[in-house]
C-alpha cells in the first residue's frame, strides 16, 4: 500500500491539505445563508466559493459528480474542467456536492457538510443523478457480511452475529422518508433501533464508522452521487457498501446509458465505486454527528472570526485528519 510520501500517486500530500481549504471556502460562503429559508441561494453561494478556490490549485481537474449536467447547472456541471493548471497540472477526477443538506441549511438543522472527493483519472464511477439503494457498514467486519441480495433481516443478522450480539442490540441510519416505512417498519420488527436523519445522507453513512454514534447500519435510498462520494469515504478508513442504482422511468435510463452504465441492475461494492488512491473532504456547515459548523466569534479586542472544522481522509496511507480553522472577517 502507498504511504503518503509514495511517487506512484500523483495525489501529494500538499493536494490532501488543499482539498481542505475548497470544502472550507463553500462551508464558510453557505454558513452565511444558514437558516434563512433559501436553498437555493445557500446552494448557489457554496458552488460558487468552491469553484474560486478549485482555480486556484495546480490540477487539471475534471468534474464527474457535481450539480448537474451542462444545461442544468451553470457552474460545476458533470464534464467541467476545474483547477488553475489545465494540461499541465495532475488530471484529477472530482466528485462534490458543494452544500450536501440544502434544506437542512435552510432550516438551520443538523449535518449539513460541503463534500468532495478527488481521486486519479478514471477512479470514480461516473454516477447519473438517480436513486440507489445503499447499504453500509463501518471497518472491522467480515468480507460481504453485508449485501443487497440479502433481506433487510438477513443483513441486520449478520452484522449482529459478527459483533458478537443480538440484532435487538443493532442501531440502523436512514432517511425518514415515505418510501423507507416499509424498511423502517421491519427494522423495528427484529428490534432494531432506529435513527431518521433528515437528509445528508453521506454523513450518515459516515456515522458507521465513528463508533461514537453507536450507528451499525446504513440503509435505503438516497442520490447515487452522494453514495459515490461516501463509497470514497469508506475507501479511505475501511468499511464496506453496498449500491444499485433505481431507475423511475425511460429519461433515468437514458441518462445511464449516456455515462455508459449498461447493467441497471448491478450490484456496485466499494471498489467499483471508488477505486486507487482518492481524497475525501468534508467541512461542517451547520452542527452534526461528524464536524461542527462554522461559528461566528468575536474577540474581547473586537476582532471577528469564523472557525470551521474539517476532516481530510486519504486511502492510500490510511490517514484521518480532523482539522479546525480560523478565517479573519
Amino acid at each position: 500500500m502507498n504511504s503518503d510520501n509514495s511517487a506512484d500517486s500523483i495525489l501529494d500530500r500538499v493536494l490532501v491539505m488543499e482539498m481542505v481549504r475548497v470544502t472550507e471556502a463553500a462551508a464558510v460562503a453557505a454558513a452565511d445563508l444558514v437558516g434563512r429559508g433559501d436553498e437555493k441561494a445557500a446552494d448557489a453561494a457554496a458552488v460558487e466559493a468552491m469553484r474560486k478556490c478549485f482555480d486556484t490549485l495546480y490540477i487539471d481537474g475534471t468534474v464527474v459528480i457535481g450539480e448537474g449536467e451542462r444545461d442544468e447547472a451553470p457552474m460545476l456541471y458533470i464534464g467541467e474542467k476545474v483547477g488553475g493548471a489545465p494540461g499541465k497540472g495532475p488530471k484529477i477526477d472530482i466528485a462534490l456536492d458543494p452544500l450536501e443538506g440544502t434544506t437542512i441549511t435552510a432550516k438551520a438543522g443538523p449535518n449539513a457538510l460541503a463534500v468532495l472527493a478527488a481521486a486519479e483519472k478514471g477512479c470514480l464511477l461516473n454516477a447519473p443523478d438517480v436513486y440507489m439503494d445503499k447499504i453500509a457498514v463501518g471497518p472491522g467486519y467480515p468480507e460481504d457480511v453485508i449485501s443487497l441480495e440479502k433481506s433487510v433481516t438477513e443483513n441486520v443478522e449478520a452484522v449482529a452475529a459478527a459483533k458478537g450480539v443480538e440484532p435487538k442490540d443493532i442501531i440502523v441510519c436512514v432517511l425518514d422518508r415515505p418510501r423507507h416505512a416499509e424498511l423502517i417498519a421491519e427494522l423495528r420488527g427484529i428490534g432494531c433501533g432506529v435513527v431518521l436523519i433528515g437528509d445528508g445522507d453521506v454523513a450518515g453513512v459516515i456515522a458507521t464508522t465513528d463508533q461514537d454514534t453507536t450507528i451499525d447500519i446504513y440503509m435505503g435510498s438516497g442520490g447515487a452521487p452522494e453514495g459515490v462520494l461516501a463509497a470514497a469515504a469508506l475507501r479511505c478508513v475501511g468499511g464496506q457498501f453496498n449500491g444499485r442504482l433505481l431507475f423511475r422511468n425511460d429519461d433515468e435510463r437514458k441518462r445511464a446509458a449516456k455515462w455508459g452504465i449498461e447493467d441497471l441492475d448491478r450490484i456496485y461494492k466499494l471498489h467499483d465505486l471508488a477505486k486507487g488512491d482518492c481524497i475525501f473532504a468534508a467541512t461542517g456547515v451547520t452542527d452534526g454527528s461528524l464536524l461542527d459548523g462554522v461559528k461566528r466569534i468575536r474577540r474581547p479586542n473586537g476582532e471577528r472570526i469564523m472557525t470551521t472544522e474539517s476532516v481530510v481522509m486519504r486511502a492510500s496511507s490510511g490517514t484521518v485528519r480532523w482539522v479546525k480553522g480560523e478565517h479573519r472577517i
